[in-house]
């Protein structure tokens, strides 16, 4: 590891952090209802961009950190765009009021999440 993969790294989460807060802060000011909408619609798209990546960019998880490019887009963008710990405290915030509801949350967001990798990566296989 050099300091320019740090740099990289650390540039494309600041990106994908600050997506991340506008897309919530847009979709906040334009729903609310009682299901936590911007932080599975970030993290579903982060599902879906990380797959076609995944493909077009030919990275499999053992070596998600190896170039510069993948560094910023993946691990840095990416992981700075997704939120695993956002999608927690919203399920912790429904289950007082409804555990099945919470629980409901979290299985659509993993099921969500895997069909859309799986989607986004199977539309870079057929451009590809």
């Amino acid at each position: 590891m050099t300091a320019l993969d740090f740099a990289w790294v650390g540039l494309g989460g600041g990106l994908g952090s600050v997506l991340r807060w506008a897309i919530g802060r847009m979709v906040g000011e334009r729903y609310h209802g009682g299901f936590p909408l911007a932080t599975f619609l970030i993290n579903i798209s982060g599902a879906f961009v990380i797959g076609y990546l995944s493909v077009m960019l030919d990275v499999y998880w053992r070596d998600r950190y190896s170039t510069a490019l993948v560094a910023a887009l993946l691990t840095g963008g990416l992981g700075g765009y997704t939120t695993f710990s956002s999608m927690q405290l919203d399920a912790a915030k429904l289950a007082p009021k409804s555990r099945l509801r919470a629980l409901a949350y979290l299985a659509s967001s993993v099921v969500a999440g895997l069909a859309a990798a799986a989607l986004g990566a199977g539309l870079a296989k057929l451009q590809g």
